[in-house]
């Protein structure tokens, strides 16, 4: 475990259940500031319902979760949020009507809680922001453009910048590749690994795709059954025999 002044999110013996199912099953976690880390883990395994926890989507049924030492279970989503939180989804979620900059703009405003000035110049005033924004993530060409009309790739990056107008300290990607081509793979984790240097965040991040894990993750946990199975660095996962049995079947070798 990381000394206790370096981590930024801890839990100890979360719990979440949905009748006799124990999707989250006394999971401990320690996230190091900085840190980029990679929850694994085969479908059902329980990290989606994990996430949804952590950032007060769904409720713990037990347990403790701290960042930066100040207990954050119970809070709801927008509490979490406001305390440098941000977290984009499998399934892309934007305001599919709206602009690129609109898109960002509503997520600055609900940041610096002027969210009832939408159509004031507090908008205007952020518009500089925004737009910085965009262009961190590849779509400055694409401002004026609607969300919906995106490539999937483009929406994955505008839920980036999205989720970047929170000015978070702890960014949490649920599947951050899903659907997008193996070229797209590579570009939108790299771009993630530069924004985070860039911004000295911390990145923790689910992923089916092991190739793109053990090529961005600087540790690695993996879930089982709502257990953490292994934790360890990309080359003791991806040696572990336990690890190696629960994806036996999925992805047929972690070995390289």
């Amino acid at each position: 475990m990381e000394p206790q002044q370096k981590l930024i999110l801890t839990l100890d013996g979360v719990h979440k259940a949905f009748g006799g199912l124990r999707a989250v099953d006394g999971v401990d976690l320690s996230i190091a500031r900085r840190e980029l880390r990679a929850i694994i883990g085969p479908n059902g395994a329980g990290k989606t319902t994990l996430f949804h926890v952590i950032t007060g989507h769904l409720p713990a049924d037990g347990g403790r979760i701290r960042l930066n030492a100040e207990e954050i279970a119970g809070l709801p989503p927008s509490k979490i949020c406001g305390k440098g939180v941000s977290r984009t989804f499998q399934i892309t979620s934007i305001f599919r009507r709206l602009s690129c900059l609109q898109n960002v703009q509503v997520a600055a405003l609900a940041h610096h809680r002027r969210t009832l000035e939408f159509f004031s110049s507090a908008r205007r005033q952020l518009h500089e922001e925004c737009l910085g924004l965009l262009e961190q993530v590849g779509l400055q060409d694409l401002a004026g453009h609607s969300g919906g009309g995106l490539s999937h790739g483009d929406q994955k990056r505008l839920e980036l910048a999205i989720a970047l107008a929170n000015q978070p300290q702890l960014l949490m990607l649920d599947e951050p590749t899903a659907g997008m081509a193996p070229k797209e793979r590579s570009g939108i984790m790299r771009l993630i690994e530069a924004i985070a240097e860039e911004r000295t965040l911390t990145v923790l991040f689910t992923e089916h795709d092991m190739d793109v894990v053990f090529s961005t993750a600087r540790r690695i946990s993996v879930m089982h059954q709502g257990r953490i199975l292994a934790e360890g660095k990309p080359d003791e996962i991806r040696h572990n025999d336990k690890v190696q049995e629960v994806y036996l079947g999925q992805h047929m070798s972690l070995r390289r």
